[in-house]
């Protein structure tokens, strides 16, 4: 019996075919990016199709990744993966140390200043490469000069707090930025 999917997170995308033997290119979402390759077995999902498959090997190649998908042995098979995105249950996602989160565990969280002013919601999360990572918050208040602001996710200077039971992220930041 196959178990149905509880709750899901998109670790990357199927783009397109890499030779005759049924192997697919892949782009991860995950750092470093051959951790998608950790699971050997993803959901993948696109339009209204869904399935379980499961990886049988897998490896670097170039600047991106490659995988096969076990019983796709041809052109045509791979042909027919492309477009589905890769998907893992997030109680798969290995635990992390206290005071770390995953950026889905942050998206959607209230943020507001050490001096309890609300700056909006995490709209979501960007990498700025080898600095810091970056929040996208949105206003939710109409009146707000700033509808939406980048706040430098950097831990102790600007985020004093993640409080996931509360939902609240609280930043030393100024309102007017």
């Amino acid at each position: 019996m196959q178990h149905k999917p509880t709750d899901l997170i998109t670790l990357g995308k199927i783009t397109s075919v890499y030779g005759v033997r049924g192997w697919v290119k892949i782009f991860s979402h995950t750092d470093p990016m051959d951790q998608i390759l950790d699971y050997e077995r993803w959901f993948i999902e696109r339009d209204g199709e869904r399935r379980w498959v499961n990886v049988d090997r897998g490896k670097s190649h170039g600047k991106g990744m490659i995988a096969h998908i076990q019983g796709v042995d041809d052109r045509a098979g791979a042909e027919a993966l492309a477009g589905f995105e890769i998907k893992i249950e997030r109680s798969m996602l290995p635990k992390l140390d206290d005071g770390d989160y995953y950026w889905w565990q942050l998206e959607g969280l209230a943020v507001e200043t050490v001096d309890g002013v609300a700056l909006g919601r995490v709209h979501h999360m960007m990498s700025a490469g080898r600095a810091n990572d970056v929040m996208v918050v949105q206003s939710e208040r109409p009146d707000d000069s700033q509808q939406e602001r980048l706040i430098p996710y950097l831990w102790e200077q600007v985020v004093k707090s993640v409080d996931l039971d509360r939902g609240m992220i609280t930043v030393d930041w100024d309102p007017e930025f």
